[in-house]
């Protein structure tokens, strides 16, 4: 193998092995490779070494004559970038096994081919790579933005991972609401990032994109020959799931007689794959996402009852977008650094006009849909900034500031409009977007707390003169 094709060239690799020939055979096969290659015959010199020296990799044997090679590894005297293999004698996996869980990337069972070296040292550093890119992906998906209208919703959800830390085990589901684009994936996945599993396997499965005919094998598992084209057997994706998280997003996409099998496996905590005759335990965490209302719909018999009551403990409601007030500027914002951030650009602002319109529009798609429309406006931005300017009029500043809310393209019906219910609905929304503060509400409407009062109670008559 050339060295300029290995992955170990230029590598500086430390090497500890006591058996001197050996050592002096892996050392030469790895110089050839192209690698600097620190070779030692004891944990001493081995720690010495890795504390005057940040190794790209190291290929360590398990028994040495003055203790362990996995005793470096518990020290942490290595970069966590590093690439670990551990190598052992046929009577030590145990110990290999040992220093995998102590952070080793993989082991060999000597006697073993060199050839296998940068073969392992490859897929140890993918491993890296994979596992620095996770834990990228846990940063970014844990920074969720909530402000004042998710306040409650974020109360909850400390709530239900402080009961998942002291339970560990058999985590009771999580069934989250709201429309289509609310954020009900990024809860998921933040709800598992913040638990007692953050460290375990997140399956996320879209139940609308599953085939009805296949659903049962690919959520379950399937035995080889349990029907045509069942070579071999396969796991499903509940058990991938064991020990960790299975998000099942758009749940009442799921037939009914898979929706009971999938209550079995909730209540006896044990699924059999299809065509098995045994079944096989499995501790899986259950997040379910709708943009329905499954109770509704298990009245109506098109979702089971006893699957949405087992289902229907922890529940969380996410608001549409179009109820968030203020925070949608807030959540344009945190989405606008990150899309910055992402395309290497230098941060930028929402000026008064863009937030305008911002707040004025209705947004259908809700997360989603603000989520691209940010990014677009990065990607072609306009001259004056970021003034989202598609999204209608932005009221005090091309246009009427008392007409901003109103939606673009909006016309009177036919058969009439009412603007004493228009004006309950302005109310109503003021002090919605103001948490019930009355004082506030009203300033942002520009009447007395008074009018305010009187809309609230139904009242449709002037207040008395003088207030």
């Amino acid at each position: 193998m050339a060295s300029n094709q290995s992955p170990c060239a230029g590598w500086s690799i430390l090497l500890l092995e006591d058996e001197v020939l050996l050592r002096k055979r892996l050392a030469g096969f790895l110089e050839k490779l192209g690698a600097e290659v620190t070779a030692v015959g004891v944990v001493a010199d081995a720690r010495r070494a890795a504390e005057s020296m940040a190794f790209d990799a190291a290929l360590l044997d398990v028994n040495l004559p003055d203790g362990r090679g996995t005793d470096l590894l518990r020290e942490k005297v290595f970069p966590a970038t590093a690439s670990i293999v551990v190598m052992t004698a046929e009577g030590g996996v145990a110990g290999a096994v040992e220093a995998v869980r102590a952070g080793a990337a993989d082991y060999l069972v000597k006697p073993f081919d060199p050839e296998e070296l940068p073969v392992r040292f490859a897929q140890a550093r993918r491993s890296q790579q994979a596992k620095r890119a996770d834990e990228f992906r846990r940063g970014q998906e844990s920074e969720l933005v909530f402000g004042r209208s998710l306040a409650g919703v974020q109360e909850q959800l400390l709530r239900i991972t402080a009961a998942d830390r002291r339970l560990a085990n058999h985590l009771p589901p999580v069934l989250i609401e709201g429309e289509t684009g609310t954020g009900k994936t990024a809860i998921a996945r933040w709800i598992h990032r913040q638990g007692p599993r953050a460290d375990g396997p997140l399956v996320e499965l879209n139940c609308s994109a599953l085939p009805e005919a296949l659903a049962e094998a690919e959520l379950f598992g399937h035995e080889r020959g349990a029907f045509t084209d069942a070579k071999a057997a396969r796991i499903g994706l509940m058990e991938a799931a064991d020990g960790g998280t299975l998000f099942l997003d758009e749940l009442p996409s799921l037939a009914l007689p898979l929706q009971a099998k999938l209550l079995t496996v909730l209540e006896d905590r044990a699924l059999r794959r299809v065509g098995a005759s045994r079944t096989i335990p499995v501790d899986v965490r259950i997040i379910a996402a709708t943009n329905a209302d499954l109770l509704s719909l298990s009245q109506e018999g098109k979702f089971r009852e006893d699957l949405y009551h087992r289902l229907d403990l922890f529940r969380v409601k996410l608001p549409p977008l179009r109820e968030r007030g203020e925070d949608v500027v807030t959540l344009a914002e945190e989405l606008l650094g990150r899309v910055c951030k992402r395309y290497g650009l230098k941060p930028s602002v929402i000026p008064a006009e863009g937030r305008v319109r911002l707040r004025g529009h209705a947004w259908p798609g809700n997360v989603r849909e603000l989520a691209h429309e940010v990014e677009r406006a990065v990607v072609f931005g306009e001259d004056r900034g970021l003034l989202f300017s598609h999204l209608g009029s932005a009221g005090g500043v091309d246009g009427d500031a008392n007409a901003a809310w109103l939606r673009a393209g909006f016309v009177f019906p036919e058969s009439g409009f009412s603007l004493e219910t228009a004006i309950d609905h302005l109310v109503a929304q003021a002090v919605r977007q103001t948490d019930g503060n009355v004082s506030a509400a009203a300033r942002l409407l520009g009447v007395s707390r008074d009018v305010v009062r009187y809309r609230l109670k139904g009242l449709k008559e002037e207040p008395p003169a003088g207030e």
